[in-house]
């Protein structure tokens, strides 16, 4: 992946390889169909690799003994597949497969809230400045922005604003309880 920022620091070359299925082709015009990858067969490559979650599942016997090993979600599938495996991989990936689909925002929160996952959180796909204050407040700490964008102008995204108002996973009280009202009030 290009474009990364871990830690809220540009990184220049990530280490993690993200491993995608090819999908079949099928048959046109009497050509035969090829087939696809398969979650069950697939070869994981040695070194540090974000497989999807079905792969994970697929071959988890093997996979779970290798401490090299993330698993990447799409917007589609459940944090709670990876609740029991959360203290063992160090890195877990959600896709955002297009700027609209919020749904890796929930994702990365029950990761962190509900599941405790405290490793790397990667946002990939469709990442966008826009996006990155609100996605390190729901957990992400890495970040693959899209390719046609400069990393050096998309980290600016984290610290667009000052302040939130809302809890999160960063901030676990509102701003109404982080502010001294007494003390403002006697000014």
């Amino acid at each position: 992946m290009h474009n990364l920022i871990k830690d809220r620091t540009v990184i220049g070359e990530d280490d993690w390889a993200l491993l995608r299925l090819k999908p079949a082709v099928e048959a046109a015009d009497g050509v035969e169909a090829q087939a696809g990858d398969q979650p069950e067969s697939v070869a994981i490559p040695a070194g540090k690799v974000i497989v999807p979650l079905t792969v994970w599942q697929a071959q988890y016997a093997t996979l779970s003994q290798r401490d090299d090993i993330g698993v990447w979600l799409a917007s589609d599938e459940r944090p709670e597949a990876l609740k029991d495996d959360v203290a063992r991989l160090k890195m877990i990936a959600v896709e955002f497969p297009k700027f609209a689909d919020g749904r890796g925002y929930s994702i990365a929160f029950n990761l962190r809230a509900r599941h405790g996952y405290e490793g790397e959180l990667r946002a990939f796909g469709d990442v966008l400045r826009d996006q990155l204050f609100y996605m390190q407040r729901v957990g992400f700490n890495s970040f693959a922005v899209r390719a046609d964008r400069d990393v050096n102008d998309a980290i600016k995204g984290l610290s667009d604003f000052s302040e939130s108002y809302q809890t999160s996973w960063d901030k676990k009280s509102p701003l109404f309880r982080r502010v001294d009202r007494q003390a403002a009030a006697a000014k």
